[in-house]
């Protein structure tokens, strides 16, 4: 039985964590206050947390520089096609491995597992020939069909059959008795059962793909193709320095969405992997 915390206790927890997450909050902070001051102003010591003369100029030349807004759209749409493909690849991979009994079962998913054990800087030179002699390179393609086919799918595939095994086999007997098909017990009993476990594979997918850095710059050439990471890089001036509040002020447009998943779905993360027997 749980005992509930003194008032006193209460007030001494939250002050830990309340010092502890100085040093998580405070970059996060000054990199969207610095982005609302001027050259002079972001490294400035003893630094501040306000801007004193506040300016959106940075912002404006985010977008006076590159086709930020074009890379934005990049981003978002290729990090969204990639959770979509990799809840479709994963889920049913998983459930495949959880449900259906089969010769060399575990054997294939513990080959399936070592796809976790190869760094992506191992396959960059094979997957990048193999693009090119598809014509692929400058395009999305490779940004789409690596992270869905590979480690990234690999890790939602095991949180998927961690999740599945711990279905009852009465729910599958019972809708074989309704007359449902194998793909049938699936999509309509297995799926709905599986939001918390797909929820959190969605979001680790669409930050991996939103974060995604090494591939963009090995596939992509052309500034309108460029992703958020990538073109990140690309804010220096005429000697090659960086200009560093267009650059904060890039980066902190970037991290909203990210910001915006944590604080909006944290719990679901949590949760699902909660039921899928990792905590």
């Amino acid at each position: 039985m749980s005992r509930k915390l003194s008032p006193r206790a209460k007030l001494v927890l939250y002050g830990v964590l309340l010092v502890l997450c100085v040093p998580f909050v405070f970059p996060t902070w000054w990199m969207a206050s610095s982005s609302l001051k001027p050259v002079s102003e972001v490294f400035a010591f003893p630094p501040s947390l306000l801007p004193g003369n506040p300016t959106a100029s940075a912002y404006e030349k985010v977008f006076e520089l590159q086709p930020f807004g074009q890379q934005y759209f990049n981003s978002m749409y290729i990090a969204v096609a990639v959770t979509l493909g990799t809840l479709v690849v994963s889920s049913m991979a998983g459930y495949a491995f959880a449900r259906i009994r089969f010769r060399g079962q575990n054997v294939l998913f513990l080959v399936v597992l070592t796809g976790l054990l190869i760094p992506s800087e191992v396959t960059i030179v094979p997957l990048f020939q193999m693009f090119n002699d598809w014509g692929m390179i400058d395009t999305h393609w490779p940004l789409v069909l690596v992270p869905i086919l590979g480690a990234p799918s690999v890790l939602a595939t095991f949180i998927m059959r961690q999740f599945f095994l711990a279905l009852p086999g009465e729910l599958e007997e019972a809708a074989r008795m309704d007359g449902l098909g194998r793909f049938a017990i699936y999509w309509r009993i297995a799926m709905p059962l599986a939001r918390p476990a797909l929820a959190a594979v969605a979001i680790f997918t669409f930050l991996h793909s939103w974060n995604l850095y090494l591939e963009p710059i090995v596939y992509l050439t052309t500034p309108e193709m460029f992703t958020l990471p990538q073109a990140l890089t690309q804010y220096v001036d005429a000697y090659g320095g960086p200009m560093w509040n267009v650059q904060l002020a890039a980066a902190s447009l970037t991290a909203f969405p990210v910001l915006a998943v944590f604080v909006f779905a944290q719990r679901q993360f949590v949760e699902g992997l909660a039921h899928t027997g990792l905590k």
